[in-house]
């Protein structure tokens, strides 16, 4: 039923499934793989595909960002390990960048199932023989902290989900918010719960009342 359908699917908060799995770069068990730090998961609809090609030279170049930021990056695809390597070479030569994260093999799908990866519904997909372009941020704590589905016609914004990192790991030690197209450096909210009393000791620098409810402050 649909009711029970949706008992499976995975919600912000939750530990997400682990697995161990062929990768390009031999056997990934995923949790160990996360170890301490944080996470971007993604999927892929098949490998071989242009798009997809171009977000995983994407990835590459933003390696350094990523690891600023105690990030490891995890791909998925439904083909081989096998395929994955002679893939990444096409994506090494025409992307000008070197892969060097790996890329989770899923022929049978059971990871894509478990992570809610596959839409039967919708268009580019071969009615669910392909993976919808998801991503998935875990935290150190191995929970899912933000999920984002893409249409396979469309490639995804990296910029947009370091932002979100970012984001989250900036206000899991300050008691603020960030605001629509915040960059890391600019004014975040101050949460309503904090009362003024509590913010003077909080951001001894000051803040801008815009409204009692918004209230703007700067690292």
């Amino acid at each position: 039923s649909p009711v029970a359908a949706m008992s499976n699917i995975l919600r912000l908060g939750d530990v997400v499934p682990d697995f161990t799995q062929d990768s390009s770069k031999g056997t990934i068990n995923f949790h160990e793989y996360i170890g301490d730090g944080w996470c971007v998961f993604f999927s892929h609809p098949a490998d071989f595909t242009p798009v997809c090609t171009t977000e995983l030279g994407a990835v590459a170049r933003f390696s350094e960002e990523f690891a600023k930021r105690n990030v490891k990056v995890l791909a998925l695809s439904v083909d081989s390990a096998e395929s994955h390597g002679k893939w990444i070479s096409d994506i090494n030569e025409t992307q000008g960048v070197t892969v060097d994260y790996p890329i989770v093999a899923d022929v049978d799908r059971k990871i894509a199932d478990a992570y809610g990866m596959v839409s039967p519904n919708a268009p580019d997909t071969l009615a669910g023989k392909l993976t919808i372009r998801s991503v998935f941020i875990i935290d150190p704590n191995k929970k899912l902290r933000l999920m984002m589905t893409y249409p396979a016609s469309t490639g995804r914004s990296f910029p947009e989900i370091l932002r979100v990192i970012d984001s989250l790991q900036l206000t899991d030690t300050k008691k603020v918010a960030t605001p629509a197209n915040w960059q890391l450096g600019e004014e975040c909210v101050i949460l309503p719960t904090v009362n003024n009393d509590a913010a003077k000791e909080l951001f001894p620098q000051g803040w801008n009342e815009v409204k009692p409810y918004l209230r703007l402050v700067k690292f």
